[in-house]
């Protein structure tokens, strides 16, 4: 075994937070990267924080199914105006308020998803979030640490499985089985912590071809942690729903 994933050493602190064998470069547009995924993250949570309220004091209004829908077009042109509008070095404020605003219309969106969270048990949402940043530091770490060759394993790996997983959906609309909605959950789970080891080393590997473009890196691994947080959160709340029904 060691000879398929080399030699094993044991795991301290120090050796995690040792980047060394990173070049001063990539380190530097990593550190970009994730300034700009903090303030996503951030931004989103405000988003979420205004759409929850909205649901708590008008919860039936039509109006806000419509304003779901358009912010879920908005975030999507703003990821469009991002990936059009190439950096030149001049124009990263207007980029980042791209990024701001595809993150808080993404988090506007969630608001709904968070409401009914919380009608069912509001520790769900603390669970779900601390689940999604342990699971989002892991793997980043791991990707940042493995060598180059995993970049093609979890490229074949993730194909696999996203074909899979469109398989499963396709089925499941003639099938309506709630097994297989369940292993949508699931499956969609893997396949966004696999999206985390090769987007990193994706980011990792253009930088040093000479893409410092950390806003649009930014904006995979945004869409990352979002999908592992949404997928925590439903299966956390089918197994609050499973509990009171017994």
């Amino acid at each position: 075994m060691d000879s398929l994933f080399g030699n094993r050493r044991p795991i301290s602190l120090k050796a995690m937070s040792d980047f060394s064998s990173l070049e001063p470069p990539v380190r530097k547009h990593l550190k970009n990267v994730y300034t700009c995924l903090t303030l996503s993250i951030l931004t989103a949570a405000a988003g979420s924080l205004f759409s929850l309220t909205l649901f708590q004091a008008f919860q039936h209004a039509w109006y806000l199914r419509l304003s779901l829908f358009l912010a879920s077009i908005a975030s999507l042109v703003f990821v469009l105006a991002i990936a059009f509008t190439k950096d030149n070095g001049k124009n990263r404020m207007t980029r980042l308020g791209y990024l701001l605003g595809a993150a808080s219309c993404t988090g506007y969106v969630l608001g709904e998803a968070l409401y009914y969270t919380i009608q069912l048990n509001p520790s769900i949402i603390f669970t779900a979030l601390t689940g999604t940043s342990l699971i989002f530091l892991s793997f980043t770490l791991s990707s940042l640490f493995a060598e180059r060759r995993t970049f093609l394993y979890v490229s074949s790996l993730l194909m696999s499985l996203v074909t899979l997983s469109l398989m499963t959906v396709i089925t499941n609309l003639f099938m309506r089985s709630y097994f297989l909605y369940q292993a949508q959950i699931y499956l969609g789970l893997v396949i966004m912590c696999l999206f985390v080891i090769y987007d990193t080393q994706l980011i990792v590997d253009r930088c040093r071809n000479g893409e410092k473009d950390y806003i649009s890196h930014s904006v995979m691994l945004f869409f990352d942690f979002v999908g592992i947080f949404r997928r925590l959160l439903q299966i956390l709340s089918h197994m609050e729903k499973d509990k009171k029904r017994r």
